[in-house]
């Protein structure tokens, strides 16, 4: 076990994951940050997966316990934070990982392909839930004088083509971040970004793999090789950030958007 967030409460939204080989970025984010002690609340729209964040984490002999909330609902995002308050006993840090695309609720793709609904729900979680959890997580770590908050974005915030919705989302999510980081500075209440390019995870492979008919094999192998670093990362690469961003190693940054993608976006 290490020191990094010693004596520190952490709520991960978006710690279980899809089903899958690999490890996703929420669960190696809840259990990087309890090896690091601190206590983990781990937050996801599936109990049974935060459940089963929770009891890998016990295994270890960290503290974490789960909660089941949809955060596009408000009364929902505020429970998220009161729940931090009254099992943790405060909220030093707010992971904000929650994110859908693909087909979700509708087509998305060019901006003359996707459809209505698939914009609208996919802003809706990726954005609107970001910010929900956000805004019910800010007076709470102005009052304690201080806290650190990591957003996770994505690298097609700034570059891509086809995905509109999901890109818009998260260049969404890029701006609340800064917004957040300027309006709460004099507060000590510090808002990042982590911007993961293409990574090994099973929402990522998996979700391709199905929805393509093909392997998951294949998936890997076409994403490894787009890599300029010569593979994908993994959601350690994504959580090892965030550990960063979250410790007080970064106590004097604030509105950062971290690119963490092998070379890609200098490519």
């Amino acid at each position: 076990m290490g020191e990094r967030l010693k004596d520190k409460s952490a709520i991960v939204v978006g710690a279980g994951q899809t089903p899958g080989e690999t490890i996703g970025n929420g669960r190696a984010m809840a259990i990087l940050f309890a090896r690091e002690g601190a206590k983990v609340l781990c937050v996801d729209r599936v109990m049974e997966r935060a459940e089963e964040t929770a009891a890998m984490i016990a295994a270890e002999g960290g503290e974490a316990s789960a909660f089941e909330a949809d955060v596009t609902d408000a009364a929902q995002a505020a429970a998220i934070v009161a729940t931090g308050v009254s099992r943790l006993g405060g909220v030093d840090v707010l992971i904000n990982n929650v994110g859908i695309g693909g087909s979700a609720g509708g087509r998305d793709g060019p901006a003359q392909h996707a459809d209505e609904p698939a914009f609208d729900k996919i802003l809706e979680v990726n954005l609107k839930g970001q910010w929900l959890v956000c805004k019910a997580v800010i007076p709470v770590m102005r009052e304690a004088g201080g806290g650190a908050i990591v957003n996770i974005s994505s690298l097609a915030s700034l570059s891509g083509g086809n995905q509109i919705a999901y890109e818009v989302s998260k260049a969404g999510v890029n701006r609340l971040t800064t917004s957040v980081a300027s309006a709460n500075a004099k507060y000590r209440v510090r808002c990042n970004a982590v911007l993961p390019g293409l990574m090994d995870t099973p929402m990522a492979v998996v979700g391709i793999s199905r929805a393509s008919g093909r392997s998951a094999e294949e998936v890997r192998a076409g994403r490894n090789a787009r890599v300029p670093m010569g593979e994908m990362g993994t959601a350690w690469d994504t959580a090892h950030a965030a550990l960063f961003l979250a410790s007080d190693e970064a106590k004097f940054i604030t509105g950062v958007l971290l690119v963490v993608d092998g070379g890609m976006h200098v490519r």
